[in-house]
């Protein structure tokens, strides 16, 4: 079929769905755009495979499931696991290196008060000074949060996938340098994922590697990707082609990927169209 051999990989939220506004002012967002459906659908009729990857954590995103066209593996935990929800198995998973505990600590020590969200493989996301982010972020991802005041092995369990750091930007630059003039930077990927966000995962767990890793996994020769934001500059580099919704943030916008509508006109889709355009 005339898509056979493609993956279309996705950031969601901003991307294929427009979350912002929900974040910040806790209303429900809007519906999927029907581009975006519509052209999905299409996409997968005709052989191609589409794959979202993000951020959020596996339990954050299955709520988001019946909502989105897919027929691939999800990459979540902002590129520390490829799990396929169709089978309920992880494909892939680089979780961070035992030492992140201690160094996570090292950071709750010299910045006190700081949100930290701590991401298991499974079960709930656990939250260390929970923010009035924290709570804005599990109601727009329906998947809630467990309180931890610290990181003791008898509260928070091994392996994490991912730790995020929540504050303000000045302050996540400054804990990013904390981490890096340790000497322990060459152990993680540290990326801001938002202006008030810092995603910690295992060195060589990005979107870009897992959208290659899932390119493999699925026998596809062509990867397309679509993303907004720092964190997904990885998977943009790492596209045979990609693009960026007309609301990303301007280092992506600068990237050199392909700039499409904004995110509420149904970005996807109109990356969707102009490969069906470029690919008769």
């Amino acid at each position: 079929m005339r898509f056979d051999g493609m993956l279309l990989v996705s950031d969601f939220d901003n991307t294929l769905l427009y979350t912002e506004r929900s974040l910040l002012e806790g209303a429900p967002p809007p519906a999927m755009p029907e581009r975006n459906l519509s052209a999905l659908r299409r996409w997968m009729d005709q052989g191609g495979r589409f794959a979202v990857a993000t951020g959020r954590a596996m339990a954050a995103f299955r709520p988001q499931l019946p909502a989105v066209p897919c027929n691939a593996p999800i990459i979540v935990d902002n590129g520390g696991t490829i799990y396929d929800f169709a089978r309920e198995a992880c494909l892939w998973a680089l979780p961070l290196p035992e030492q992140a505990r201690e160094h996570i600590a090292a950071v709750l020590e010299a910045f006190p008060g700081i949100s930290i969200e701590l991401y298991h493989p499974a079960g709930p996301v656990q939250v260390v000074n929970p923010s009035r982010w924290n709570d804005q972020h599990a109601k727009l991802t329906g998947a809630g949060y467990e309180t931890v005041a610290g990181l003791s092995p008898e509260e928070v369990s091994s392996p994490l996938s991912k730790a995020l750091f929540v504050a303000e930007g000045e302050v996540l630059t400054r804990v990013r340098d904390f981490l890096t003039d340790r000497g322990w930077g060459d152990l993680y990927e540290l990326i801001f994922s938002s202006g008030c966000l810092l995603e910690m995962t295992a060195r060589g767990a990005n979107k870009g590697g897992a959208a290659l890793r899932l390119k493999a996994l699925l026998g596809c020769e062509k990867l397309f990707c679509v993303g907004d934001h720092l964190n997904d500059l990885p998977m943009l580099a790492a596209a045979d082609r990609s693009f960026a919704p007309a609301n990303a943030v301007p280092e992506v916008l600068a990237s050199g990927a392909e700039v499409v509508c904004h995110c509420l006109k149904g970005a996807v889709g109109d990356a969707v169209e102009r490969l069906e355009r470029d690919l008769a």
